[in-house]
């Protein structure tokens, strides 16, 4: 089984269309949807809008106890 992940421009008509590989063309494909819109941010990431240092800055971060230790190696600190 493949996962995949993608955003579709729906067509005038409403409908979206999932491209296939050339291989699974002949065989029958089970797929599973969770629909929901996608910011115009998110959709920039997908376009390759995102390039250079610093692109993602304030983007990400960690939890303050990110350097604390973990009580499951305690036995071993």
């Amino acid at each position: 089984m493949s996962t995949i992940t993608a955003i579709f421009e729906p067509s005038a008509d409403g409908t979206l269309h999932l491209p296939v590989p050339a291989a699974w063309r002949k065989l029958s494909i089970r797929v599973k949807a969770e629909m929901e819109p996608v910011s115009q941010s998110a959709k920039s990431v997908s376009d390759g809008g995102l390039k250079g240092f610093g692109c993602l800055r304030g983007k990400i971060s960690m939890a303050g106890d990110f350097e604390e230790p973990l009580e499951d190696f305690k036995d071993y600190m």
